[in-house]
């Protein structure tokens, strides 16, 4: 873990003034472009049960499944900061479990911080695992899986009401022992109050720029996932039509016989081969 970024250099960053960033990786190969880009933060989201599995939402996704894609994010990231998201129901059943699951995230998959979704209820459970000594970023406003409850991806807080609960629940948060918040789907007006109002980062998705950081899904940032791009998405980046061409090609050069060529091929020794030929010489009725 050495060389890693640690909580302390990312709250000195977001003391100073400085961004954090974050982007989701699910692999050992997209965790290593992250981290050689120089992103402060990974999120092993469980967005992977969507833009990875395939599934419709991010209910689906298991304990195993986030232990298993966070080990390989761990073995392809050396310097970024390591946090993963503890799945539906693994937190919300019991304290316990919490504690439980949380502790697997860091000890089997080598995280360094895990996060959850929710607000005044889980502040009992943050307090927990923090002091299990399980480092923990919050998560508000938008919360994926809680998606039957809110009816769909809806942005939340737009009324004052809600904004005030919200407000609320990120102080609260703050109290219980968090070391940042994520807010999603939250209006921009919202997010600086939330921001001005906590000592900790706040990390923003769909939530305007004056939150102290930025967080995407990575295959939204490069166009690699089909179905929607959400609106405070930014694609830097068509990856899924140049791969898609490059496999088209694939196709075709293979179909016309112009891959592979003696350039893509192994040979044999012209010993070795001269053995072969004779072998092939010999008359199969002098085998029997």
């Amino acid at each position: 873990m050495s060389g890693r970024l640690t909580i302390r250099q990312l709250l000195k960053k977001a003391e100073q003034g400085g961004k954090l960033t974050m982007l989701t990786a699910y692999d050992y190969p997209t965790a290593q472009l992250v981290d050689e880009a120089g992103i402060d933060m990974i999120l092993v989201g469980d967005s992977l049960g969507m833009v990875v599995l395939g599934y419709e939402d991010t209910l689906p996704v298991t304990m195993d499944d986030m232990v298993r894609h966070t080990q390989a994010v761990v073995r392809g990231a050396k310097k970024a900061f390591i946090v993963a998201d503890l799945p539906f129901l693994s937190y919300q059943t019991s304290i316990e479990e919490a504690v439980k699951n949380g502790g697997r995230l860091l000890k089997e998959g080598g995280a360094q911080a895990v996060k959850l979704e929710g607000g005044l209820s889980m502040v009992p459970t943050i307090q927990r695992l923090v002091d299990s000594g399980i480092p923990v970023m919050g998560h508000i406003g938008l919360t994926p899986q809680a998606v039957n409850q809110l009816g769909g991806f809806a942005i939340q807080g737009r009324q004052a009401q809600d904004a005030k609960r919200i407000i609320e629940e990120a102080k609260a948060i703050e109290k219980a022992g968090a070391f940042s918040i994520v807010l999603e789907g939250i209006p921009w007006q919202l997010a600086k109050l939330v921001t001005e109002n906590l000592t900790i980062p706040t990390v923003g998705i769909g939530a305007g720029p004056n939150c102290s950081g930025q967080v995407l899904v990575l295959h939204d940032t490069l166009g690699l996932f089909d179905r929607f791009t959400p609106k405070f998405v930014k694609q830097y980046a068509n990856l899924r039509e140049v791969i898609g061409k490059a496999l088209a090609q694939y196709r075709q050069d293979v179909e016309s016989g112009s891959f592979p060529t003696l350039e893509h091929s192994f040979a044999m020794k012209e010993e070795q081969l001269q053995l072969l030929g004779g072998m092939q010489d010999e008359d199969p009725q002098d085998s029997r």
